[in-house]
Order: structure tokens, then C-alpha cells, then sequence
């Protein structure tokens, strides 16, 4: 299709973004409202959900909030439900902690798995019975981690693994009705949370292995977002954007 200004942006289109009470769910979800989506976003955090909804609002698009774990998928199945239509999901919710592979219990692995692997299946199900017959999109937030050794994060890794592949899988054999899965693994993001969370040291590895010796910031995720989500990517699917500074590309 020819490539046009209006082509990247989202005017008439129904977006869901999940984790969007802060980070990068809360960059794309406001962003996408800019752009002139209408939003159905959803998180645990009813603060940080709030925020995001005024400031949506603020942009003059309508938005449908859920305070939700989308870890439920009958709480998920009946949120989407109670949407018109959905053209496009942004499977942004997720989240890890740092330990030893023989330090996580069974409880702790089931909610990795769970947290980052499960949800996005349960919000994929939903929302892809309610996209159109062309045109709809799934942009799948993965990790860097998901393609290189990461220890102290091995069964967070292996489930963004399985997303990339879901992924692809999915691409392929939804191509036919229309639908376009991709992905987008980033870096090393200073979100709020991480911020804090991440220890020194991470930090100066982090910045000593980025060739642009810089950490990216969740607005640094949002240009990938709106190409992924809007007709100018109309051919591209199956294909994870990594956004990390050349983190991967200058290699282990």
C-alpha cells in the first residue's frame, strides 16, 4: 500500500493494552490516544490505571478501563466480551524477579509462567474472536532476555522464548484471515520500577554492553508500537523489533 502521514496513524481503531497503569503499557496506551485510537486498558494497579485513563481522556478518545489480573482468563474472556471490537492488542502485562533457577519454588514458577506466558494466551483468545477479517494486529511485549542467557532470570526467559515462538506460530497461521502477530523484545528500559529495582550492578552491565551506552526509556517503545499496530506495517508480521540500543546486535 502506499505509504502516506496518515498511514501510521490510528484514527477508528480499537485498541486493548494490558499492564497500562505505568511503564510501557501506560507510554503506548496514552500514545495510541494521540495517535486517535479509542482504548480498552487494564491493570492491578487502580492508582496508576487512573492516571492513565485522565490523561487518555484528556486526548479527547474514549476508554474502557478494567482493574483486572489478566492472569483470570474467565475475567479476562468477560472483559473482552463487553467490547464492540478490538483492532488491535497490545500484550504489555508481565513481570520477574531475580533468583537462583534452584531457589524458585513451584509456586513461584507457576506465577512466571502464569504472569508472562498464560495471561497472553487468555488475551489473544479473547480479543482475536473480535477483530475484523483484515486488518486486525497483536503486538506481543517480549524481552531481550527471551534470545540470550540471562541467568537469574531462566524460567522469566524461557516463557518471552515461548512468546516469540507463539509469536510466529501464530503469524503464520492467522496470515490468511487477516490478523498480524509481531513483537517487540526491549533492552534495558528505565521504567519507574526498574529504577529502583534493578541493582547497581545490573545497571553498569547493562550500560557497558549497550553500544549506545544509554538505557532506553519507555518512550523509546512506542514508535515500534504505533508501526506494528497501524497500516503502514500491513506486510509485516511474524517479527519481533528488538528496541535495546544494539544490545543483542553486538552479541554475548
Amino acid at each position: 500500500m502506499p505509504i502516506t502521514p496518515e498511514s501510521v496513524l490510528l484514527t477508528g481503531r480499537r485498541a486493548v493494552v494490558t499492564g497500562a497503569a505505568q511503564g510501557i503499557g501506560a507510554a503506548i496506551a496514552t500514545t495510541f490516544a494521540r495517535f486517535g485510537a479509542d482504548l480498552a486498558i487494564c491493570d492491578r494497579d487502580a492508582d496508576g490505571l487512573a492516571r492513565t485513563t485522565e490523561e487518555i481522556l484528556a486526548n479527547g478518545r474514549h476508554v474502557h478501563t478494567e482493574l483486572l489480573d489478566v492472569r483470570d482468563g474467565d475475567a479476562v474472556r468477560e472483559w473482552i466480551a463487553a467490547l464492540d471490537a478490538v483492532d488491535v492488542l497490545v500484550n504489555n502485562a508481565g513481570g520477574g524477579f531475580e533468583a537462583a533457577f534452584t531457589d524458585v519454588n513451584d509456586k513461584g514458577q507457576d506465577a512466571l509462567i502464569r504472569e508472562n506466558f498464560v495471561s497472553v494466551t487468555h488475551c489473544i483468545r479473547a480479543c482475536v474472536a473480535k477483530m475484523p477479517e483484515r486488518g486486525g494486529s497483536v503486538v506481543n511485549i517480549t524481552s531481550i532476555e527471551a534470545h540470550r542467557a540471562a541467568p537469574g532470570y531462566a524460567v522469566y526467559s524461557a516463557m518471552k522464548a515461548a512468546v516469540v515462538n507463539l509469536t510466529e506460530t501464530l503469524a503464520a497461521e492467522w496470515a490468511k484471515r487477516g490478523v498480524r502477530v509481531n513483537a517487540i523484545a526491549p533492552g534495558f528500559v528505565m521504567t519507574d520500577l526498574n529504577r529502583d529495582k534493578m541493582s547497581a550492578e545490573r545497571k553498569a552491565m547493562a550500560l557497558a554492553r549497550t553500544p549506545m551506552k544509554t538505557f532506553g526509556e519507555t518512550s523509546d517503545m512506542v514508535g515500534a508500537a504505533i508501526y506494528l499496530a497501524s497500516p503502514a506495517a500491513s506486510f509485516v508480521t511474524g517479527e519481533t523489533i528488538r528496541v535495546d540500543g544494539g544490545f543483542l546486535a553486538a552479541g554475548l
